[in-house]
């Protein structure tokens, strides 16, 4: 297989609720009027505490600097797993379950953080730019590796990285115990033509910028006594969409306009954190993913400024069953 290192430097941002009225002239812009900037790397999530924004640098200068807007110092690189030219599929599990294995868990190993991006049609692994030396001397020998340049794949070989950051030989650390919570809702993962954008225009800003959380209090309590949590995510990178949206969002929206899988799967989530994770510490992806990969479940991840989440196949028991099991391991609280 092949790991590909995309043409963008992105930045992670979060800009609280209720400074989100500051940000929504760009924030349009970004969603509606691709011909008016060049962003090609967009993805905007909502949670009940914040509303989590990844872009490409074209796309960070439309936001401006405000204490209602924070933003992780680093710069990330998007990781991308082609297999024959495409994005990794499998005929068995999806999304972040394929990749456990073979790049989450010996990127732990390393002390690299990963910050995941699951979309309807692949997996994003953003790394820190300072760690892209590790990160091609950990999975050379189970990659081919590729930079992309100006639309041409560069092959990349750890001294092609000069940045001096050598791999970690030690042992790796073992990671901090997260509790875990899973609400009721009931997720779709789903795309959409990108020209048909602008006949969901008045729904999705709607959705995004108008509806209420489920409770009144989720912004200030948002881990306790949720049967339901507020998740919304789109995603426009290099001219493909991606939504996540329960199944109460979905309803708002044109059945014939938005698509998904021919099985069309109903989602559970699990959220990771008690507490605001944070962006250095290793291993809360590789803790999730590696028991679903061992039991074959399909998972799409999608990490947040301030949690990371989950979505199992909501008809794959066994999801519920195997986090029971390590219930002791991932302080799971189940609602």
């Amino acid at each position: 297989m092949d790991l590909h290192i995309l043409d963008h430097r992105l930045r992670v941002t979060s800009i609280c609720k209720n400074g989100l009225v500051n940000f929504t002239h760009p924030l349009i812009k970004l969603i509606f009027l691709r011909n008016r900037t060049r962003c090609k790397f967009f993805s905007l999530t909502e949670t009940p505490e914040n509303y989590t924004v990844v872009l490409d640098e074209e796309g960070f200068k439309e936001l401006q600097p405000s204490e209602h807007l924070k933003v992780e110092s680093s710069i990330w690189l998007p990781l991308n797993v082609v297999s024959n030219g495409n994005s990794s599929s499998s005929s068995q599990a999806v999304g972040v379950t394929k990749i456990a294995k073979s790049v989450i868990a010996p990127l732990a190993q390393q002390h690299v953080s990963v910050f995941m991006l699951s979309t309807y049609q692949t997996d994003f692994i953003l790394v820190r730019e300072k760690d892209l030396s590790v990160v091609i001397q950990t999975l050379e020998e189970e990659f081919n590796i590729y930079k992309e340049v100006g639309g041409e794949s560069v092959p990349m070989h750890c001294q092609d990285v000069s940045n001096g950051l050598q791999k970690n030989g030690k042992e790796a650390i073992q990671p901090t115990v997260h509790p875990v919570l899973i609400p009721q809702n009931q997720f779709c993962v789903m795309s959409l033509d990108p020209d048909t954008l602008p006949s969901i225009a008045t729904t999705l800003i709607d959705v995004l910028f108008y509806s209420n959380c489920p409770k009144e209090d989720a912004q200030s309590s948002p881990n306790q006594d949720l049967d339901c949590i507020k998740f919304f995510s789109f995603s426009l990178i290099d001219g493909y969409i991606s939504l996540v949206m329960d199944t109460e969002a979905q309803r708002q929206f044109p059945a014939d306009l938005l698509f998904t899988s021919s099985s069309g799967e109903l989602w559970r989530m699990v959220r990771i954190g008690g507490q605001p994770l944070g962006f250095d510490e290793c291993g809360i992806v590789a803790q999730i993913s590696q028991p679903l990969a061992d039991s074959d479940i399909s998972a799409y991840y999608i990490s947040t400024f301030s949690f990371d989440h989950a979505l199992n196949v909501l008809t794959d028991p066994s999801v519920s069953l195997n986090l029971r099991r390590r219930k002791k391991e991932y302080g799971l609280v189940c609602l």
